[in-house]
């Protein structure tokens, strides 16, 4: 059974956030809301939360999740950033931008034991999540919350709790949020390369 807790975005309660908080480091997985829809999140070194997700997403174990964090010091610690790169997520973010960026040696080794190359990062401008991260004090993994046959569905908070009822250990109800993805940009190269267009708007 999934336990559910209904959250205002503006000023979340300390006692909902730290019990948010203490579910993570308990082991668990819990569904968020972010803003770019609702996400399921978990501690980077719970590989059973992460194999969690794989099944009730179907996905392949080579597929990648994103690292959210709070502030660039904490992108820092899990990626290796050249000064452009640095200037450039410091003048996307927060906001709705993911990043591919070459990993650091502080990311944990996936299931076959192997250091991962790049990894995915991003700093959402969101109320609750920046108040999880702030709390946990370490950026958690990610992953959307797309589940396989909903993928051009619309759901309102009511079907997507009924959809992974039982299925994660909390749902955090803060009411609608639309799906629409972030823009995804690789950060790996010389230059950056934008591989999806999503909400966030490229200038640069």
């Amino acid at each position: 059974m999934s336990e559910r807790i209904e959250i205002r975005l503006q000023g979340p309660k300390p006692r909902l956030i730290n019990h948010i908080v203490a579910v993570l480091v308990r082991g668990g997985l819990i569904a968020y809301p972010t803003d770019s829809g609702y996400a399921l999140g978990w501690r980077s070194d719970n590989r059973k939360a992460r194999d969690r997700v794989i099944r009730l997403r179907q996905l392949s174990r080579r597929d990648h999740f994103t690292y959210c964090c709070r502030t660039l010091a904490d992108v820092s610690q899990y990626a290796r950033l050249n000064n452009w790169a640095h200037r450039l997520i410091r003048q996307l973010t927060p906001g709705p931008y993911t990043f591919i960026l070459p990993a650091s040696s502080n990311v944990p080794r996936t299931a076959g034991g192997k250091q991962p190359k790049t990894i995915g990062i991003r700093i959402p401008d969101h109320s609750i999540v920046q108040a999880i991260l702030e709390t946990i004090e370490e950026p958690i993994l990610s992953s959307s919350l797309i589940l396989p046959g909903m993928e051009d569905e619309i759901l309102d908070t009511e079907d997507l709790y009924d959809a992974i009822h039982g299925q994660v250990d909390l749902f955090i109800d803060a009411g609608y949020c639309p799906l629409e993805p972030t823009t995804l940009i690789d950060l790996t190269e010389d230059q950056p390369r934008v591989l999806r267009i999503g909400q966030g708007v490229i200038d640069f």
